[in-house]
């Protein structure tokens, strides 16, 4: 806290700091006894009315009155990394969408609608990096349009926790109704150390963890996958376009066939057995995206989720990426664990704000 010469607290923040990052001391007035103070930091992301808001990295606005501050002040906007990769919100954010490409996306300003007939919240979002180019809320008005035009509920994504990412703007959409359904993290991590994470290719099935590396998700490869009735949209999607498009991102799914012998090739939907263990990876530039890494439940606690990453993360690195990412719920604490042995952090926290139902434009092709 901001401590004066004299010894007191002073609070060293007003309303000119909205936007910025803060560090604020309040009063507790409901509080267990003993507990006099409490302390908030994030970014101010209004000043309204004698009420502060200050989001913090995870996405939570605390609000605090502004009779009951007791000190505050203004703190670098992102606190020094202490591993991975460096990396800036942006960079990020556009990796993780060419990774994940819609079948159909418009422009509006430097906000990127995205629809993909509904198939993950990724591909069916804003992706608002900059300014729309109008009020936010005639922005906000046409974004509905556009996804009711699709029959499609609109969502915005937003980032949290990082330089240059999206506070202000979330706390502006809850402030119009706006609901936030998920939220999830996007942690990063040197290359190199997936790769060893892992056994190297033995032959011996699931107990050797033999991967097998393919360029299409195949009917074995999506009898694994946990969302059921993908339909030509979703392949889409997951395919990324086509793999070895000049330029774009290289595209990669990894299988460990099934105990019962298996190719891994097969169409398991159509009667033989799912794989043991799926993945995905994309390829872009110095970063390679991991994703749909599931296990059989069956199977799990054998090393299998670190093969399938270790024999992608090998591929990705002949292809010149030394960096990676994944995305991650927020509660998901199995796979924090996983991929913290991996080297992995948080770098930080993406959340889907959905329309308020007032807000969809009513007639045709309304959700």
């Amino acid at each position: 806290m901001e401590i004066s010469a004299a010894g007191r607290l002073e609070v060293r923040i007003t309303t000119a700091d909205v936007g910025k990052r803060v560090s604020v001391r309040s009063l507790v007035e409901h509080g267990p006894p003993g507990e006099r103070f409490t302390d908030a930091v994030g970014v101010l992301t209004s000043w309204d009315n004698g009420v502060l808001r200050i989001t913090r990295r995870d996405g939570e606005s605390v609000l605090v009155r502004e009779s009951a501050l007791v000190a505050g002040k203004v703190v670098p906007s992102a606190p020094a990394r202490r591993r991975g990769p460096a990396a800036s919100y942006e960079e990020l954010a556009r990796a993780a969408a060419r990774a994940w490409r819609p079948v159909e996306s418009e422009r509006l300003g430097d906000w990127e609608l995205r629809a993909a007939g509904g198939f993950t919240r990724r591909a069916n979002s804003v992706l608002p990096l900059g300014d729309p180019g109008m009020p936010l809320d005639e922005a906000l008005a046409a974004v509905c349009r556009w996804y009711a035009d699709r029959g499609l509920p609109a969502y915005v994504q937003t980032a949290t926790g990082a330089e240059g990412t999206q506070e202000a703007l979330g706390a502006e959409l809850e402030r119009r109704g706006w609901v936030r359904e998920v939220t999830a993290q996007l942690w990063v991590g040197a290359l190199a150390p997936v790769a060893d994470a892992g056994p190297e290719p033995s032959g011996g099935g699931p107990g050797g963890a033999d991967v097998l590396l393919s360029r299409e998700a195949d009917g074995a490869w999506l009898a694994r996958y946990r969302r059921r009735g993908v339909g030509e949209v979703a392949l889409k999607v997951l395919g990324g376009g086509s793999p070895a498009s000049p330029g774009g991102p290289s595209v990669w799914f990894a299988t460990v066939p099934a105990e019962d012998g298996g190719d891994g090739f097969g169409d398991g939907a159509a009667g033989g057995a799912a794989p043991a263990a799926i993945g995905r990876c994309v390829v872009d530039g110095r970063w390679a995206g991991f994703a749909a890494v599931e296990v059989d439940p069956a199977l799990r606690r054998r090393g299998l989720a670190s093969a399938v990453m270790a024999a992608l993360a090998r591929r990705a690195l002949d292809e010149g990426a030394s960096a990676a990412w994944l995305q991650v719920e927020a509660d998901n604490a199995a796979a924090h664990a996983l991929y913290g042995r991996m080297g992995f952090a948080a770098h930080h926290a993406y959340h889907h704000y959905r329309a308020p139902r007032s807000s969809a434009p009513t007639g045709d092709g309304a959700p």
